[in-house]
């Protein structure tokens, strides 16, 4: 029972499959989920608010989620490839060809392309994202204008989060105060890039130590670019973990990447990650990104693509949440911020499957603690009526081909995404 369109005045209903995960879990008369972890429920709302969430029975019911949230995205910089190609997918290509962009990027172009990014993943079933943005050289101004703006033109629809991305010494200079000042006013954190496959200046301990301590005098927490590497393993997070055992600013704090911690075997893992656990510090794995840039010094293409060992740091307690990172620029040529396709990429990626409850938290309730939203993305009555509703019968059927959808915000049914109707390039096809 789907009825799309109707007057929000009155009562409306569905019947759908939803994880068990996702349900209200005080809902003591709500019985457990099937072997997918699924439950048949009929759900009802008026206006924007859930009026009830009941057993059902019936089959053929469509799969459906609570809309997600990307923990890691670059709207400044997305659909950048065109001008800036990488052919080679190599690492220190995409971060020449980046700052190149960054040298005439405007404001314009800034406001153009998360515009655009916001758009479709409104349409896709996206209601939070945190986002990177680049905060050192001539692009930091027109970016931040361009975001902020963003921030303001799309709150009540998306909740847009900013961290600044800038080299660690920044945060050391008067400049770097100033704009972690502006960062702390919008609520935003302050990021950085450590470990390799970039150098260390010598001085990345004392820099290191200036930023925790700029983090806690403002309140702001802190997102890392940290280990995006196939060597070295796990030396930024090393170093981050010692100098918060040190001195811990109290806010929270999020390693992004931690690929290379994925090359430790699971003796030398385990310790680092209850490390991790007892110092409240949360990992973001990226495997878009990473797959596409990491394990090429191999000549030839080899299965090697070191990602952050999510289960392990789930078994120990970590917060884990997984984001899209980079979308059509030089440092990934894929993506559409429809996270749909994150999540049955990531299924397949990193061996936690749907029907798992801790298979669904990295793109649900986890990220939604990271960034601090409102709704935790448990449907429960008296809470948001919004749905990401999919045309699979079974996860099967979701991993087997990208489902059609629906999304629904604040009790009305969206337009379809423009991916849902033909291409110009086959409207002429007979």
């Amino acid at each position: 029972m789907i009825a799309f369109g109707m007057d929000r005045g009155l009562e409306q209903r569905l019947q759908c499959l939803v994880p068990r995960a996702l349900l209200d879990p005080e809902r003591t008369d709500l019985p457990c989920g099937d072997a997918q972890g699924l439950l048949p429920v009929e759900l009802r709302w008026q206006g924007e608010q859930l009026s009830a969430i009941e057993p059902c029975g019936g089959s053929g019911l469509p799969l459906a989620l609570t809309p997600l949230v990307d923990p890691h995205v670059h709207l400044d910089k997305a659909f950048s490839w065109p001008e800036f190609p990488n052919y080679s997918g190599r690492m220190q290509a995409a971060l020449a060809l980046n700052l190149e962009e960054g040298q005439s990027r405007t404001a314009e172009q800034a406001l153009q392309r998360g515009e655009r990014a916001l758009e479709r993943a409104w349409r896709y079933g996206l209601r939070g994202l945190r986002s990177h943005i680049d905060s050192g050289g001539p692009c930091a101004e027109p970016s931040w204008q361009a975001l902020l703006e963003l921030q303001q033109r799309w709150a009540g629809r998306i909740e847009l989060q900013l961290v600044a991305l800038a080299p660690l010494s920044q945060w050391l200079s008067s400049e770097g105060s100033a704009l972690a000042r502006r960062v702390a006013a919008a609520g935003g954190l302050l990021g950085g890039v450590l470990g390799p496959p970039f150098p260390s200046s010598g001085r990345d301990g004392a820099d290191l130590d200036a930023l925790l301590q700029l983090a806690g005098e403002l309140g702001c927490g802190i997102d890392l670019h940290i280990d995006e590497s196939s060597e070295a393993p796990a030396a930024g997070v090393q170093l981050l973990v010692q100098r918060l055992e040190r001195f811990h600013p109290g806010v929270p704090i999020t390693c992004s990447h931690a690929s290379s911690m994925g090359l430790l075997k699971a003796a030398q893992a385990r310790p680092l990650a209850q490390r991790l656990q007892r110092l409240g510090v949360a990992v973001v794995a990226l495997p878009t990104t990473n797959f596409w840039l990491l394990g090429r010094e191999q000549s030839v293409s080899s299965g090697f693509r070191p990602l952050a060992p999510l289960r392990l740091l789930q078994q120990e307690g970590v917060a884990v949440a997984l984001g899209a990172d980079n979308v059509q620029d030089p440092w990934y040529p894929g993506g559409d911020f429809d996270p749909l396709d994150l999540l049955r990429l990531s299924f397949r990626a990193t061996h936690t499957p749907p029907w798992e409850r801790q298979g669904l938290m990295p793109f649900t309730t986890t990220p939604a603690r990271l960034l601090g939203l409102a709704w935790d993305g448990v449907l429960r009555v008296g809470g948001p009526a919004d749905l990401l509703l999919t045309s699979a019968g079974s996860w099967a059927e979701f991993l087997a081909h990208s489902p059609q959808r629906r999304v629904l915000r604040q009790g009305r049914w969206l337009p379809l995404p423009d991916q849902a109707h033909p291409d110009v390039r086959l409207a002429n096809v007979v």
